[in-house]
């Protein structure tokens, strides 16, 4: 017994102390030292103050920019789409998950899942609005989609008699775009100005959605429109490398940006 305590249950003790202090004392002490000091407002959040020196955000984490109704403020430029929380909640980062057929993301299709009333497959989107041929229709009670109808559904209405359209697929949100940004009824929206980032907290917009949004953001603060695009180009991150994803726009650090024209 001694023998085997000698050769077996004290080395395996005096490797495990020797390994807790090194990698779990020394190792992160050392990692914490050269963050603090090589990178210290990337090692403390890379947080980013408003025009009184107040920290209020960080670059790293996308923020909603709505107004006392709860609707885009026409002032800010506007993230992305989240699916975290109720919209870029730290505390619950993901992604929509939904497959490229699923109808909450890409609506009804006609004669390929539509369905009727009753729930039964349907050659027509039975829920075709005016203005949305691929509409998803609203609980009235929750507001959510309701993409599989069953007996006594109550459905939200408009007043006009149509049904209202789930505000989450692709065919909604690019309207809502258009509409905000005062574009054609045809116009082409990039794709991640209608979908989610898979952690639903990415601050980045791509500069073709940060181009589109430009006019309005400067009509709505009364700004020269090369005020605007040069405070773009300022909070343009380029590719890693040259080569890794895509080019962006903070719009955290952008918005602030033109809170500070004031």
């Amino acid at each position: 017994m001694l023998y085997v305590i000698r050769r077996q249950i004290i080395p395996a003790v005096v490797v495990t102390i020797i390994l807790a202090v090194a990698f779990g004392l020394i190792y992160p002490l050392l990692v914490t030292g050269i963050g603090a000091i090589f990178m210290s407002s990337k090692a403390n959040g890379s947080f980013v103050t408003d025009s009184k020196g107040n920290a209020v955000a960080s670059k790293l984490i996308g923020q909603n920019y709505l107004d006392a109704k709860g609707n885009p403020d026409p002032k800010y430029f506007q993230p992305r789409p989240s699916a975290a929380g109720a919209g870029y909640d730290s505390t619950s980062s993901s992604g929509s998950n939904l497959g490229p057929g699923d109808p909450r993301l890409v609506g009804f299709q006609p004669g390929l899942n539509t369905v009727d009333l009753q729930g039964n497959p349907s050659p027509t989107n039975v829920f075709a609005t005016k203005d949305d041929p691929y509409c998803v229709p609203t609980d009235a009670s929750t507001g959510a989609a309701v993409t599989s109808p069953a007996a006594g559904q109550k459905y939200a209405m408009n007043s006009d008699g149509s049904y209202v359209c789930y505000a989450g697929t692709v065919p909604e949100r690019a309207s809502a775009y258009r509409q905000l940004n005062n574009l054609p009824a045809g116009a082409k929206v990039p794709v991640d100005a209608v979908t989610a980032s898979a952690s639903g907290l990415d601050p980045g917009i791509s500069v073709a959605n940060a181009n589109l949004q430009a006019a309005r953001v400067a009509d709505a603060r009364k700004l020269p429109p090369a005020t605007v695009t040069a405070l773009m180009t300022q909070n343009t991150t380029p590719r890693q490398l040259g080569i890794l994803g895509e080019t962006t726009v903070n719009v955290v650090t952008l918005n602030l940006a033109l809170d500070h024209q004031r």
